[in-house]
């Protein structure tokens, strides 16, 4: 389903495994949300307030983060693969099992962020450390 939300209210919805691929978000107000799984590839969520959410096993492979705040939230288990995440505020986010080949980690508040050991090798590689 590729919709288009503009200015809409999808705070204190309820999104259970919903496809919701190429969708835009513009203007929308997102919080509180509670989703539960879903298809979100090549969604545009740029610049969406996104505080405290959690998006934990949401696919969100090439979707567009851009300046998103996804502060205090989970991506937890989330097929992050080649999504566009320059200017994401990720401040005490729980990225655990989050899967993020192929990003670009440069100019991301990573302050205070849960990871795993393998997100912090992949991070460590994209910084030109040679893990052995």
């Amino acid at each position: 389903m590729n919709c288009r939300f503009e200015r809409t209210r999808l705070s204190f919805a309820r999104l259970v495994g919903c496809k919701l691929t190429g969708s835009t978000f513009l203007r929308c107000d997102l919080r509180p949300l509670t989703v539960e799984g879903g298809d979100w590839s090549y969604a545009v969520l740029r610049g969406a307030d996104l505080r405290g959410v959690s998006l934990a096993g949401v696919r969100l492979a090439e979707a567009d983060l851009s300046d998103a705040d996804l502060s205090g939230g989970s991506l937890a288990g989330c097929d992050l693969s080649h999504a566009r995440l320059r200017g994401v505020k990720l401040r005490g986010a729980d990225l655990r099992g989050a899967v993020m080949d192929g990003c670009d980690v440069d100019l991301v508040d990573w302050t205070e962020v849960r990871i795993d050991v393998a997100l912090a090798v992949l991070l460590a590689q994209a910084r030109g450390a040679r893990v052995d």
